[in-house]
């Protein structure tokens, strides 16, 4: 077996140096680092964003509620509906993954009718594929597109009640979905159970968003009936123990001193007590130092991954932002240019009918724009404070805390929108 690998290994390097001969191959060092013994990790999955770790500290009360709330399934009663609040990185999606996994265990153990499902709502984007995949995970097909919601909806409710399958489903990020299309889907959901025994749906909404519920109708609300949790953000001591298990089974002994991992704890604690940054800072940070032949990760390391994440985060969030969205990030691009630092609501209006005129889009309404401005507030990419005018009354001034070449970098992968930076509106004229 070792003569084998021994080969292996050497002809590897043979064709590397084979490769090398012909001059200036831009992958030799990498795949000569490729071959060696990762210096710095153990296992790569621990600190992987999906990863669910056997331990999750400082969440027991937290697990052991939403079990309570959850057990009746295990009894074949429908157990309370659910909702979950809390920043990003607070540990929703992971206390409810690992209370899935804990409880699929019991129920593949007992041969009970009770399936689970998680849906992440941005990912799916549309009340079509939420249907679909609450379908999929009773075993109905359902296409990938062309049926009628309505259809998609009856297939559902059929397949719960032919197969006698409690469902208990986690609708991750639901405000996303109800933001975009209303909450009647929620509403059709929550009725679901009418007429049912012994099976039925049983939904749990987690949202980043704690005036969530201020977006439904009261009937919704009413017809919901659920209950809540709500998870606050991590203290760096907290964090600290979360990176500490983490490091234990990802990297090899020694490769991250104790001081790394209470670096990053403090760092990502000093701005949202999000674990998943903390936990991505660190890995970006070994992941450095490996690349750079290190073998024990240093603050240097972590300064520069700092860089790396904070550009990576920006560009994918504006990157994925809905089309209007983007349309309020050009608008105050261009004033920006124009030297309009801090625009009023009213001018970012304006110049976003101009921009949507450009492209031959229909904008909407001035209501409708104050309330992306609002998301866009709350994702951290404009910050929005509200003045008083005098006689003129109260108005918004918006403040854009992206810095503008970075924004023109994802515009620019837009094919629609990228035109749009060459445009000077009537307001910076």
């Amino acid at each position: 077996m070792n003569t084998k690998s021994s080969i292996g290994s050497q002809s590897g390097e043979g064709l590397l140096h084979r490769k090398s001969r012909g001059g200036g191959d831009p992958l030799e060092e990498v795949l000569k680092k490729a071959l060696q013994r990762p210096r710095i990790f153990v296992n790569r999955e621990v600190m992987r964003s999906d990863y669910v770790p056997e331990k999750l500290p400082h969440r027991d009360e937290h697990i052991r509620r939403l079990g309570e709330i959850l057990s009746p399934a295990l009894s074949l009663s429908k157990p309370s509906n659910v909702f979950i609040y809390g920043k990003t990185g607070t540990g929703k999606t992971a206390v409810v993954r690992y209370v899935f996994k804990r409880f699929q265990e019991v129920v593949a153990g007992e041969d009970l009718p009770v399936a689970f499902a998680y849906v992440n709502c941005r990912i799916a984007g549309t009340e079509y594929r939420v249907l679909a995949e609450l379908c999929e995970s009773i075993g109905v097909k359902v296409p990938f597109t062309g049926l009628a919601k309505a259809e998609v909806f009856a297939r559902l409710r059929r397949g719960l009640k032919e197969k006698g399958v409690l469902l208990v489903a986690c609708f991750d990020e639901i405000d996303a979905l109800v933001k975009s299309y209303g909450d009647n889907l929620l509403y059709e959901l929550s009725r679901i159970n009418e007429g049912m025994e012994g099976c039925g749906l049983t939904m749990i909404g987690t949202s980043n968003d704690l005036h969530f519920k201020d977006y439904l109708d009261p009937r919704v609300l009413s017809s919901l009936s659920e209950e809540e949790l709500v998870f606050h953000p991590y203290t760096a001591i907290e964090l600290v123990d979360i990176l500490s298990e983490r490091a234990r089974l990802a990297f090899r002994e020694g490769a991250v001193p104790q001081e790394i991992i209470n670096l990053c704890a403090a760092l990502a604690a000093s701005e949202h007590g999000d674990a998943r940054r903390a936990i991505d800072l660190l890995r970006v940070a070994a992941e450095v130092a490996e690349r750079n032949g290190d073998e024990v990760v240093e603050e240097r390391h972590v300064r520069i991954a700092q860089n790396i994440i904070e550009r990576g985060r920006i560009f994918e969030a504006i990157s994925t932002l809905p089309l209007h969205s983007k349309l309020i990030l050009v608008s105050m691009l261009l004033l920006t240019r124009g030297n309009v630092l801090s625009p009023v609501s009213g001018m970012i209006y304006q110049t976003y009918k101009e921009v949507c005129r450009q492209i031959g889009i229909e904008p909407l309404t001035d209501r409708r724009v104050s309330s992306l401005i609002s998301e866009l507030d709350m994702l951290g990419v404009v910050k929005s404070e509200l003045v008083n005018m005098g006689r003129h009354g109260r108005t918004r001034r918006i403040i854009l805390l992206t810095p503008p070449d970075e924004i023109e970098e994802a515009i620019r992968g837009d094919e629609l929108l990228s035109p749009l930076l060459d445009y000077k509106p009537s307001a910076a004229r």
